[in-house]
Parts: structure tokens; C-alpha cells; sequence
């Protein structure tokens, strides 16, 4: 019997003008997880659907316990105990935890009805197989995200899967999730399952992988033991050349205070929160999941209104202000102008920009091109009466995704046929289209490689050296003590730390504000 369970030998896949996949070999052992890493765009995603079923290749071979096979669909990988659990959910919202596990595989009766009886009492068999007390018959659409990942794992094994393959699994979830989620695929790879786990992050890789193989420009680089090649090594397998500084900040003078927030507050989600923001500078924002961070930016923007408190734009207007009661909710002073923020729209005229953490919820409309997507907050740019100057909008478009450095074929190209990484460069070119004085960045480089994190970074240093205020909303420590001027620390929606002065800040510093008051 062969050593290996699954072994994909020279797979070549060719799109229209792309070579997805040239020349990748893979070899996955019997109960083992093996890391799969590599840069937004390396081919990962199209290696995943190749040995699914979803694409057929060109060229290679692949082998299942030594043994030749063609899967030519999702079928036939489904009969050769192959499931994948992809980074954005398959799942029916609509639908309960039982149809979800099994759709396309329902179980059913003698009369040849579907025997609700018997899946709702194997649904919860398997999540409690899983150490879950997820109830069957909830709405999958009320689920959490990561309870949700745990109905595509119950699904993976209702099939009698063997080789499970995890996309980004990690990338939305808190740091307890992500515990859970390692609990539960080494208890899979116990049972005999053997996993490839496809990560960003080199914390799942350390947690959980033996071997790790990279990918790059569609290529297979090398397969290494964990235990025997460094970060800095591995990154430069990644990205093709050494990145000797992942975090490009230029040193720029803080200018004179351009934003301020006073005693905002919003029940439920923050209160009496206080923070000024200088030209030049990057204040990064962290704490705990669910600290309130996400919750004031959308306040901030005008995508929800705060109970009460001031936001004050420029510097030049904030003398004597703090005497003024704070019961406006939210008004924001501009040169001597208090306006009102009550819609996005509003926000953006004043000069905020916000990056969402959700890139294709809140981001994106994935099925549109890239052109229109970067413009499509800023039309009245390109419009005189009533007609859109469509060449202007395009040169625009194609100027900043340029400065971004997205990687797509054109200004046409759907957002959806982008990876990740690029899809958050097409939101920051979005941003950088508006007549901006503040930048929120709210989770930039999640779920992003790390030559993309670099790039991204670059962007924000160069918006600072411009004379921006840059907000960075984040949850990785490395990014927090790489980029930031300032950190504001949250807890349980108030603000518990501000260090005025990164330089020489520690994590245990920032997890000792994040955690105690």
C-alpha cells in the first residue's frame, strides 16, 4: 500500500489567457495534516477544485492509495472519500443544520421519502461526535460563523470522507474558535483522516501541520517538515524574494490634531469613548473580539447613530469645545461647519473613508467589474448631466488599481474572479478615489498573504506620509506593533488603554489592557 493516501503528479489547468496551475505535484500521507501556503493568486484555490472536481486539468496525474483515478466531478471525489470545507461557506442559509449535512446524500425511508426522523438524529450524532451542542433543526443563517464551520465539517464526514480538505477555515474566527477548530481536526486526523489545510496564518501552520508545501505563481515550490524551516525562509519561498521589512513604515512627523471623537456612545456596544487623530499619524485600534471596535467605526461613518458624544473633524475648529454638552449624536465640525452625519454619503463628503472588515458583504459587488467597483462611490466625478464619462472612469479605475498593485487582466474583470488578497486591493483603491482627510482600515490584511500584508502596508504608510489620520482597526498583534504611532486599546466597549507612544509597546502590554481595566 502506498505511503501516500492522495499524490497529484505534473496537474496542469489552463483557463482562457491563465495558466492556474503549471507543472504542481502534492503528496498527502496517511493521517497527517499537511499546510498549504503561498500568496493570494499562487493557485491554491483551483488545486482544491481540481482534486473535488469542480475543474478537470490538462495535463497530470492523480492517485489515490497508489492507485490511479480520474475525477471528472464533485461526485466522483465524493465516492473516493474526498470533501472540501471552503473559506467562504457553501452552506444554505435558509436551510436547517440537518438539510445542510445532507444535501445530496439525504437518507431515506422504504416508502422512498426522506427520513427526517433519521437525520436529525445522525445530524446531532455527528456534531456531537464533533464535542458540539449545535441543534439540528436550528436555521444554518443563525448560526455564528464558526458553528457554521462546524456544520461543514459534520457534512465532510456524513459522506465517509477520508481526505478533507479546510480553505482559510481560521480566517473569520476569534482566537477561542480557533482553538475549537484545532481540537476538532486533530480529533479527525486521531479518527484517521488525513487533512490539507490551507492557511494564511503562520500560527495554524506551527498548531496543527507536520509538512507544509508552497505554491507560488502557480507553481509548486517545495514541501518542507515544519520543524525545520524558519518564517524568514519560508516567506521568501512565498513571495519569490526576501521581505527583510514586512512592516514599510516610513517615519513621518505627526502634524497638528485633524480628528477628534468626544464621550461617544452607543448602549450595548461602547461608551464615553475619546481619541484624537493627527495628520501623518496611524493609530491602530485593538482588543478582544467583540470589544467594540467595528461597532464605533460604523458610528463613526454614519452606518448607525451613537446615543450621544461629538466627532469634530480639523484641528483648527476643536478649541473650546469640551465645555459643549455631549448630546448631539455624532455631528461632525468642518471648518467651522457642523454637519450631520447620518449616511455613509455624509461621511465621505466630510472626508472619512472606511474599509469594511466584510470585503464581499460590505466591500464588493462581487459581480461587477473591477472599474466600476472602485468608482462606484465617487460617480458624480465622472458625470455631467446625467451621463457617465465612461473612458475618464475607466482611465481612473485602471490608475489605482495600478497603484495598488491588484493583480487582474483588466478594469472589466469581475470582483468575484479576484483572490482575497486582491479583492481588499480593490477596496483600498475604492477609498483612495474619494477626497479623504481620515482612513479607517477596519481588519486590512485579513485573510491576506503575506506579500499582499506588505503591499498593504506600504499604501497605508505612504497615506500617513501624505498627511492622512489612518485608522487601523486589527486583531494581529505583529501589525499592531509594526504600523501603529498610537494604540487604543478596547474592552468591553470602553477604551482602556491609549499608548501615545508605540515605539517599545509589547504584546503582553497590549493583552494586559486588551483583558484587565
Amino acid at each position: 500500500m502506498s505511503e501516500y493516501i492522495l499524490e497529484l503528479k505534473g496537474i496542469t489547468k489552463i483557463f482562457p489567457g491563465v495558466k492556474a496551475l503549471d507543472n504542481v505535484h502534492f503528496q498527502l500521507k496517511q493521517g497527517e495534516i499537511h499546510a498549504l501556503m503561498g500568496e493570494n493568486g499562487a493557485g491554491k484555490s483551483t488545486f482544491i477544485k481540481v482534486i473535488t472536481g469542480v475543474h478537470q486539468a490538462e495535463e497530470g496525474e492523480i492517485f489515490i492509495n497508489g492507485e490511479k483515478v480520474e475525477i471528472k466531478n464533485p461526485k466522483d471525489a465524493q465516492k473516493l472519500s474526498i470533501a472540501a470545507i471552503y473559506q467562504h461557506g457553501t452552506a444554505y442559509q435558509h436551510l436547517s443544520v440537518t438539510e445542510n449535512i445532507f444535501i445530496g446524500h439525504e437518507k431515506m425511508t422504504k416508502f422512498h421519502t426522506i427520513d427526517w426522523k433519521q437525520m436529525h438524529k445522525d445530524a446531532k450524532a455527528l456534531l456531537e461526535r464533533l464535542g458540539s451542542d449545535i441543534d439540528p433543526h436550528s436555521s444554518m443563517g443563525n448560526l455564528t460563523v464558526a458553528e457554521q464551520q462546524i456544520v461543514e465539517i459534520a457534512k465532510a464526514i456524513s459522506t465517509n470522507a477520508k481526505i478533507i480538505i479546510m480553505d482559510e477555515p481560521t480566517a473569520a474566527l476569534s482566537k477561542r474558535e480557533c482553538e475549537e477548530l484545532y481540537r476538532i481536526t486533530e480529533q479527525l486526523r486521531d479518527e484517521g483522516c488525513s487533512i490539507i489545510f490551507i492557511s494564511h496564518r503562520f500560527e495554524d501552520m506551527y498548531r496543527l501541520a507536520t509538512r507544509v508545501t508552497v505554491f507560488r505563481d502557480s507553481q509548486y515550490i517545495g514541501t518542507w517538515n515544519v520543524d525545520e524551516i524558519s518564517n524568514e525562509v519560508l516567506i521568501s519561498k512565498m513571495v519569490g524574494r526576501e521581505i527583510s521589512q514586512i512592516y514599510p513604515k516610513q517615519e513621518v512627523e505627526r502634524g497638528e490634531e485633524i480628528f477628534r471623537v468626544e464621550g461617544l456612545s452607543k448602549t450595548g456596544y461602547y461608551k464615553d469613548v475619546s481619541f484624537s487623530l493627527h495628520k501623518g499619524e496611524i493609530l491602530a485600534m485593538t482588543g478582544l473580539v467583540g470589544a467594540g471596535r467595528t461597532e464605533l467605526m460604523h458610528s463613526i461613518f454614519g452606518l448607525t447613530k451613537p446615543d450621544s458624544g461629538k466627532l469634530i473633524l480639523n484641528g483648527e475648529v476643536c478649541q473650546g469645545i469640551m465645555g459643549i454638552e455631549r448630546h448631539d449624536k455624532g455631528k461632525v465640525i468642518l471648518e467651522g461647519k457642523t454637519l450631520s452625519i447620518k449616511h455613509p454619503s455624509d461621511a465621505m463628503k466630510a472626508g472619512i473613508g472606511y474599509l469594511p472588515e466584510d470585503r464581499q458583504k460590505q466591500g464588493l459587488i462581487l459581480d461587477w467589474g473591477l472599474g466600476q467597483n472602485v468608482t462606484l462611490s465617487t460617480l458624480e466625478k465622472f458625470t455631467k448631466f446625467t451621463v457617465i464619462n465612461r473612458k475618464a472612469e475607466r482611465e481612473r479605475s485602471k490608475e489605482l488599481l495600478e497603484k495598488v498593485k491588484t493583480k487582474a487582466l483588466s478594469v472589466f474583470d469581475k470582483a468575484s474572479s479576484l483572490s482575497g488578497g486582491n479583492q481588499q486591493k480593490v477596496i483600498v483603491a475604492k477609498v483612495l478615489n474619494s477626497d479623504l482627510k481620515v482612513v479607517i482600515l477596519d481588519e486590512p490584511t485579513k485573510g491576506v498573504d503575506v506579500g499582499a500584508k506588505a503591499q498593504i502596508y506600504e499604501i497605508m504608510s505612504e497615506l500617513a506620509a501624505q498627511g492622512f489620520g489612518v485608522i487601523m482597526i486589527s486583531s494581529e498583534m505583529p501589525e499592531v506593533l509594526g504600523m501603529a504611532d498610537t494604540i487604543l486599546v478596547m474592552k468591553e466597549g470602553r477604551v482602556s488603554k491609549i499608548f501615545a507612544d508605540a515605539t517599545g509597546v509589547t504584546q503582553e502590554q497590549i493583552l494586559e489592557a486588551a483583558m484587565n481595566m
